[in-house]
């Protein structure tokens, strides 16, 4: 999304415009709840995180730093927000990287030009394995997996938003790739579950 239009809003809002901030609401809604349904896995907890996330904005929208990333800004929020809904869940529930218009975000972002039907089942199996092992990382690696691969986030971002140092992301980017490529290396052939 173009920043130039946010600054625009944010511009127009600081005016007096109310509509402007609902705008930007509007703008970033997708965004946040894909975040947020990524990182819980569940659309009960995503639709509430991205609530508090729109009232924490709205509410905190005076300590925005002029000429900060709105969207950086409200994806921190968002992270907090939904992490602090699991803590008191007590249990982390694993993702199934399900998008909200009910398709697959993993299928729908791993490039496929008109396979057969056994490469069809192939790949679907293959998405199925990788689904399972993502499920296994513990929530922050997957988050940060999920900012960078399919958010296409730089580490410095996903450091702004998670409120952690640039090698702590980085480590953890790294620690969650290798953890995959060992379960793929050891993992027996066939789709696995949680």
């Amino acid at each position: 999304m173009p920043v130039s239009e946010d600054a625009e809003l944010i511009d127009a809002y600081r005016a007096g415009d109310e509509a402007a901030f609902g705008a930007l609401v509007q703008r970033h809604l997708k965004a946040v709840y894909t975040f947020a349904l990524r990182l819980s896995g569940n659309p009960a907890d995503a639709d509430d995180a991205t609530q508090e996330t729109f009232l924490k904005a709205w509410k905190y929208f005076p300590r925005f730093r002029e000429g900060a990333n709105f969207r950086t800004w409200v994806l921190s929020i968002a992270h907090n927000t939904t992490l602090d809904i699991l803590r008191k869940r007590r249990d982390v529930p694993m993702s199934t990287f399900d998008s909200p218009e009910g398709g697959n975000v993993i299928e729908e972002t791993t490039a496929d030009t008109e396979p057969g039907a056994d490469d069809l089942f192939a790949h679907r199996e293959n998405i199925a394995r990788l689904e399972g092992y993502l499920a296994q990382l513990p929530v922050l690696q997957r988050e940060v997996l999920t900012l960078y691969f399919t958010d296409h986030l730089t580490f410095r971002e996903i450091g702004e938003i998670t409120n952690e140092p640039l090698h702590t992301v980085k480590s953890r980017h790294r620690r969650a790739v290798e953890s995959l490529r060992s379960m793929m290396a050891t993992a027996p052939k066939g789709p696995v579950t949680p």
